[in-house]
């Protein structure tokens, strides 16, 4: 494993840390004063950041292959990292925000050209926002087999009827697609009953019915959250993404990359995190010396050291075998960084935020925020006991084999 950067890769770092410095931090103060104001909407001068982020060519960095700007996950890591450090306007001023991220990843695997044609090019264009509905209010979401919405095939239509909440993406007014995860069959095997189906946002009886606050906040610089009602939504047969049946498969093979992005951010949270610790202990007073010298304040700031170097090394390791072997060859490191990464920067978030004392709870410092995200984090994808789950019984079968000898 070689985690060295290629010199294309060092120029993007240096073209996004530049503009992060002239563009990104400098305008933080007015987003804030926006986003209040704005509500679900995007704050409006986030038009000009993306219009000066794609004038750079910081644009579609996520997405490898044809389609975006060919970068390897390995190669993506370090600018996703940097990305992190201000997660509320970066990644949506340079279009590598969720949910269009994981949406446009999935068009560009499974969706056929009609589909590439009036959607997916308006995403990777900018045009358009989108949405995608998967979780449910009134079953266990975390395991996807249960859920409830019915997508039933009549004639040259599916007909959509149930309920979604933190349908990510669906608050933006310019969010124009919906990918809705519904089941299409009851007697299938459990993980061939769901599909995946487009559905445009001004269809007959789609009603978004609320925006949903995560830990108080709107999150509506990445297009909110709702709570979607499906009553008889008729949508064209053409609309449904690969084979019915393979819904499963399909939301893996998206959340794959989706979660390593995350816990890339991340990384550049908890960097961030660390430097305004840092400063904050070494600008204070306490008990008549700074607060650096404090024991204790030393120990968290070289604890979050070692945990945000252990946590890079696990993301970039998983980020090569996803090169090198495929998604489902890196299944165990992308369950593990999505088990440690958000859990381990929430700690380091906590940590900056106690040396802040009340500042670090005030909107004066990004730390509320990026606690927020981080805590928030720990739950979608997948919350932690379900990877945990997972993963344990990976590591069981392996001596079951074993045993079985």
């Amino acid at each position: 494993m070689d985690f060295g950067y290629d010199a294309a890769t060092e120029e993007l770092r240096a073209r996004l840390t530049a503009f992060m410095d002239e563009c990104v931090y400098p305008a933080e103060a007015e987003f804030e004063r926006q986003a209040a104001e704005s509500g679900w909407r995007t704050p409006p001068m986030m038009a000009d950041l993306r219009s000066e982020a794609r004038a750079r060519g910081l644009w579609n960095l996520f997405l490898p292959g044809e389609h975006g700007a060919g970068l390897t996950n390995l190669r993506y890591a370090p600018l996703a990292e940097i990305m992190g450090r201000s997660p509320r306007i970066a990644p949506a001023a340079t279009n590598c925000a969720a949910p269009d991220t994981g949406n446009m990843e999935l068009l560009a695997m499974f969706g056929t050209e009609a589909q590439r044609r009036d959607w997916l090019s308006p995403l990777l264009d900018g045009r358009i926002r989108s949405a995608f509905a998967m979780t449910e209010p009134d079953v266990a979401s975390s395991d996807a087999t249960n859920i409830a919405t019915s997508v039933v095939r009549d004639g040259d239509e599916y007909v959509i009827n149930g309920r979604k909440w933190y349908a990510s993406g669906a608050m933006n007014p310019d969010c124009a697609i919906f990918i809705v995860m519904g089941r299409t069959s009851r007697d299938a095997p459990p993980h061939r009953r769901q599909s995946m189906i487009l559905v445009p946002r001004d269809t007959p009886g789609l009603t978004v019915v609320r925006g949903m606050h995560v830990f108080g906040y709107t999150d509506g610089d990445h297009g909110g959250h709702a709570e979607v009602l499906f009553e008889d939504v008729r949508v064209p047969a053409a609309g449904l993404i690969g084979e019915e049946g393979g819904g499963f498969a399909i939301a893996q093979a998206r959340l794959g990359p989706g979660r390593i992005h995350h816990c890339m951010r991340l990384i550049g949270m908890a960097e961030r995190a660390i430097e305004l610790m840092c400063a904050r202990a070494l600008s204070r007073t306490a008990f008549g010396k700074a607060v650096a010298e404090q024991g204790v304040v030393q120990d968290w700031i070289a604890e979050s050291r070692v945990r945000v170097e252990q946590l890079r090394l696990l993301v970039l390791k998983t980020a090569w075998l996803m090169d090198t072997v495929g998604n489902r060859g890196a299944h165990t490191e992308i369950q593990a960084i999505k088990i440690a990464t958000p859990a381990t920067v929430e700690w380091i978030l906590d940590k900056a935020i106690q040396v802040h004392g009340a500042g670090g709870v005030s909107q004066d410092f990004p730390l509320a925020g990026l606690w927020t995200a981080a805590r928030a984090l720990r739950l979608a994808d997948g919350p932690d006991e379900v990877h945990k789950r997972s993963l344990a019984r990976r590591e069981l079968k392996k001596h079951t084999a074993k045993d079985d000898r």
